[in-house]
């Protein structure tokens, strides 16, 4: 059992270490700031011009189509009123215009919790020493393969924090997209009839702030609980 012992060992260690490798890049890169998005796709920021050149053509086009149907509206063609429609397309050109700044906004008051979350003074971590303490553990509790029992408590351990990571990023890659199409969803409000279609981003842009914020919150929920249990692995 002693070469079982020592192999089971050591690939643990391995899957420790590459989590302790995950752990620092990843979780410093995400949050409400869009410049890890814009470095890894840095084509987001230039195609944004198309996006706000789209928005501002479909708002304007809208306008017309809308103005024109009114000629028909004794033909029992649903139009609506010229004089509302002129000031609500108006004020969503305007809001489309400046679309950026008011996200750029909504970023900054987003990301002010969550610095505070990332920021809060937590137990020194380092996943590389949880194999160790889960050995000692299962020595004082148990005999028998303690090796093999220890590293599927590891693998486990492992398995659910990259799955919290993972779905933090998919979280930080969709609210990256919502940001640079924001244009587009601007001009869907110009329209009674699009109307759902903006109240629909933004109800999901502000589910993507607070799912994000839950993210990081767990995260570090997370961190800390292994970070006590490495300070204290036998006060359970």
């Amino acid at each position: 059992m002693g070469i079982l012992d020592g192999i089971v060992e050591w690939i643990a260690e391995q899957v420790m270490n590459i989590l302790d490798l995950i752990t620092t890049s990843v979780l410093g890169a995400l949050g409400c700031s869009m410049d890890t998005f814009l470095r890894y796709f840095p084509a987001a920021e230039s195609m944004y011009q198309v996006f706000l050149s789209l928005a501002i053509g479909l708002i304007l086009l809208n306008w017309v189509w809308q103005l024109f149907k009114n000629y028909f509206a004794g033909a029992g063609i649903e139009a609506e009123d010229p004089l509302k429609l002129s000031m609500r397309s108006f004020i969503f050109l305007f809001l489309t215009f400046y679309a950026k700044d008011i996200v750029d906004l909504l970023l900054d008051i987003a990301g002010t919790p969550y610095s505070w979350i990332l920021t809060e003074d937590l137990p020194p971590l380092k996943f590389a020493d949880f194999n160790s303490v889960i050995t000692v553990i299962l020595g004082v509790c148990a005999n028998g393969a303690v090796a093999i029992t220890a590293l599927i408590l590891v693998l486990i351990l492992a398995w659910n924090y990259i799955k919290l990571l993972f779905e933090a990023a998919e979280r930080y890659i969709l609210l990256g997209v919502l940001v640079y199409t924001a244009p587009v969803a601007f001009a869907m409000g110009s329209s009674q009839a699009t109307g759902n279609i903006f109240k629909s981003w933004c109800r999901m842009l502000g589910g993507q702030f607070f799912l994000l914020l839950m993210n990081a919150w767990c995260l570090r929920l997370f961190t800390s609980m292994v970070g006590t249990f490495l300070a204290n692995p036998l006060s359970l």
